[in-house]
């Protein structure tokens, strides 16, 4: 079978409208992870991310498979543990690390206390937005 390409400005759906291809390429996320932040960490479901590093308590690392351009993209995170009703948040907050295109840190804590207790999560959920290299 031969490889080919199609070129298109706009998608148009039969009943929804159309859209301009360009968000569908500068617009849709180039990597997200949903996994188990508690015991053993699990990768539940995932896009061009490799693997999960559990730094520790609450301390997580998302590896990408295929690498952002630079480090300025734009990664968002939440946590959540529905078993125990914990509220719980998730932040890239450890200022000492450094900010990498192949990698994404982040921190899950209680949400509810001043010091921001870290804690894993049974949910952790990751959503990276830029460009690819």
């Amino acid at each position: 079978m031969a490889l080919g390409k199609i070129k298109a400005d706009t998608l148009e759906h039969s009943t929804a409208g159309s859209l301009d291809t360009q968000y569908v390429v500068n617009g849709s996320a180039k990597a997200f992870v949903n996994f188990n932040g508690n015991g053993t960490v699990a990768i539940k479901s995932n896009l061009n991310t490799s693997s999960i590093t559990d730094n520790g308590t609450g301390d997580y690392t998302a590896n990408l498979a295929s690498a952002m351009s630079n480090a300025l993209y734009t990664g968002l995170a939440s946590a959540r543990d529905v078993s125990t009703g914990t509220n719980v948040v998730a932040a890239d907050g450890n200022t000492t690390r450094t900010v990498g295109a192949s990698a994404f840190h982040v921190w899950a804590a209680f949400s509810g206390q001043s010091n921001k207790t870290l804690y894993d999560a049974l949910f952790i959920d990751i959503v990276i937005h830029g460009d690819l290299a």
